[in-house]
Order: structure tokens, then sequence, then C-alpha cells
């Protein structure tokens, strides 16, 4: 967690297919086929659609990346097919000048809503809103909002990774292992709060499990993705995890006759259906959709939204109803977590909840003593925490980067 968009799904499968291939090189930013219709002269930035609501999507990777990027990409479609709007998406834009200059472009084109879809994007988004005030930006997965015409947007993902989490234990436990790996992209609140929940679900389904991290600085990147995994898995990780961005990891743990957990994509399970536990996946595009309706009728006004389970913003692979569960999950914990998952689906229990005391760090300190619970400022390691996302769960093997 990023080229005008018209339906294009030969190129985004040839795309996908290319990056789940054991071989694949980074993608380098902005080295995609640029679309027929872009205007080559400003950056391959697309046009709005005159007397159209048109909404412009900024991606820090490739469409066909099978996690991130092809989720919110899903939620493009699913907007422009419900919503009769106007989209368009530019892929592949490294955080920095070169997300400013597609940011700021779209802006001057003329589009009537902007989402950018990387954390990097923040302050980016917050400044180009500031010189387009008739224009609509949200940011996905910040906490910055202007309450005008600035807005950010992200959901409680933490609970299905406590879910995945249960899995990922049980499956350890009935194979007689103890050992969990977990891809992570930066030491940011985000990822560390993530990592948090697997390795705090992992526990309820084995208490002696343990999970080392593998910190690989970058959101999207096949190549180092797959490595990371494979080097867990060398170790003996026997159910890796991944934070990141593509299905390389899942590729790996079935290469080494062994598990693996997704994400971002309910899609993600198809590189290897049979070694893959489940995927904590984003549903955007009814959000999107909701989004747009706000805004179209003026009930939107730059807030800053942090959506829990019961908006359905956020799912578990094989473990919702009508889907068909894995064969790899223990037919033991599929009960316990299909229960909590409802609970979570009602609103009866929310992401508070799971990270609540008695809580320890990894370094034996008490964080939380017994009926506490962290705030959305701690969560977020927000100005105004006191138990600041900067500690790694108890059973997480290391430290964070830099402490």
């Amino acid at each position: 967690m990023p080229t005008l968009a018209y339906q294009r799904p030969a190129v985004a499968g040839l795309l996908l297919l290319l990056l789940l291939s054991p071989g694949c090189k980074r993608k380098q930013p902005g080295s995609g086929p640029a679309p027929a219709s872009a205007d080559r002269q400003s950056k391959n930035i697309p046009q709005p659609r005159p007397g159209t609501f048109s909404v412009a999507m900024v991606y820090v990777g490739p469409v066909g990346d099978g996690g991130w990027s092809y989720a919110h990409d899903q939620g493009r479609r699913y907007l422009e097919q419900k919503a009769g709007v106007h989209t368009a998406f530019v892929e592949s834009v490294t955080e920095g000048a070169e997300a400013e200059q597609v940011i700021r472009g779209l802006a001057r084109k003329g589009f009537d809503l902007i989402i950018g879809t990387s954390f990097g994007y923040m302050d980016t988004m917050e400044s180009v809103a500031r010189e387009f005030p008739s224009r609509r930006f949200v940011h996905i997965s910040g906490h910055k909002s202007n309450g005008r015409n600035f807005g950010s947007l992200f959901g409680a993902m933490e609970s299905m990774k406590y879910l995945a989490g249960m899995v990922a234990g049980a499956r350890a436990a009935a194979d007689g292992q103890t050992r969990l790996g977990y891809i992570a992209p930066f030491p940011i609140p985000e990822v560390v709060r993530l990592g948090n929940a697997v390795m705090l679900g992992a526990h309820q389904t084995c208490p002696r499990c343990t999970m080392e991290i593998r910190w690989i600085n970058t959101w999207f990147d096949p190549t180092r993705e797959r490595e990371a995994a494979e080097s867990l898995l060398k170790n003996g990780v026997h159910v890796v995890i991944t934070g990141a961005d593509t299905p390389g990891p899942i590729h790996a743990a079935r290469d080494a006759g062994k598990w693996a957990v997704g994400y971002d994509s309910e899609n993600a399970c198809r590189a290897a259906p049979k070694r893959c536990l489940t995927v904590p996946y984003w549903n955007w595009g009814p959000v999107y959709v909701d989004l747009v309706r706000r805004i179209r009728s003026g009930q939107w006004k730059g807030p800053r939204e942090y959506l829990d389970v019961d908006s359905g913003i956020v799912g578990l692979k094989g473990l919702m109803e009508g889907d068909v569960t894995p064969p790899g999950i223990p037919p033991s914990v599929v009960p316990r977590v299909k229960q909590m998952l409802k609970q979570m689906q009602t609103g009866k229990l929310t992401r508070f909840d799971l990270f609540q005391g008695p809580l320890q760090d990894n370094q034996g300190q008490q964080l939380l003593p017994p009926g506490k619970r962290l705030t959305q400022q701690d969560l977020e390691g927000l100005s105004g925490c006191t138990t600041c996302m900067g500690w790694l769960a108890q059973g997480i093997v290391g430290q964070l980067p830099g402490r």
C-alpha cells in the first residue's frame, strides 16, 4: 500500500501472471505501458469525462499486483458500474515527487474526486487539497483531514488479521509446530498494529507459538516479498503470513510444502489454493459507492473515517457466510473463528476488544492491566496516545528497526 482505466481485463490478467512468476523482477515506477488515450504531454494523466462525476484513483503498485492495488481497482470497477460515474487510475506511482506531480495533474484536469491509496501520499494530498478547494481528495490509510475537501478513510483490518492469526496458530498447533513468520513492509504504526494482531490471535489457538518478522521496506516488490518468505520458511517457519502487496509468499509456501496466509485481495489464494489458509481482504467497492453518494449529496465534509468490521469494509476468505472453507484450516477452529467474525460483523466485538489487558510486549513489559483497552490514538500511534503502537506483542521475535 499504486494509466487511464477502461475495462482491460486481459492486460490486468497478464500483469498478474507476470507478477506471480518466480523470476518476476520489481516493476519500476512508470515502466508500464501507457494507456492509448492518455495525455502523453502530461505524464499520462487521464482526462475526466465532461458532464459526468469523475473519480481518479492513484495506486502505489500495478493493478495486476494480485493484492492491494488490485483490490482497490476492483473497487473502482464496482463504483463505475454501480454509481454511474466515470473512473480512471494512474498506477505504480511512487511516494514523493512523482505522487505530487500526478495528484496535482489530476486536480488540474478537473477530476471531482481523487483517491490516493498509499500511506506515503498523505502529506502530498493535504498540500494539493489546499491548492484546489473545489476538488475532493480522500487519502486511504492515513490520519489527516481538513474538514472541508480533504479526508482520510481506512478500516479495522486488525480484526481480520487477528482471526487470521487464530487460523495460522491452529494450523501450526495441529501439525505440532510453533513457528510463524510475518512479511512486514515498513515499521509504521499501521504495519506494527496488523502484525501484533496476528500474534495476539495466534496465541488464542497456539499459546506456544512465536512469530519472526522480515522487514522488507517496500509496499510492493514481488521478488523481495517472495525472498523474505523463502528465508523464513527455510529457517523453520511453518506458516508465513504476508502484510505486503503480492501473493509471492503464498507461492513460496507452496513450493516449500508449508502454509501461507495472504493479504489484501480475496483472490490471493488463487496463487496456490491448496497451501493458502485464508486471506484477510479489503472490500472497497461498496465503501466507494457510499463515499461518492455522500459527496454528491453534500453530506461529506472532509472527515477522518476509520470503519469497523460491521461496515463491510473487510472480510476473511473462506470464513464468510456462503464461503467454502479451505481444506487447510483445521476443522476444530472454524466454529470459533466464525463466531468471533459474526460478533464483529454485528458490532458486538470491535477492534478495541482485541487489544485489551492484560497485555504485554515481547520484552515482558506490561502494556495494559486487566480490563483496560487501547484507544484509537494508541492503535494509530497518533498525538495523545499513551500506549502508542511502537511495541511488538508477546511472542514476536526481535525488535522494531531503529530501537
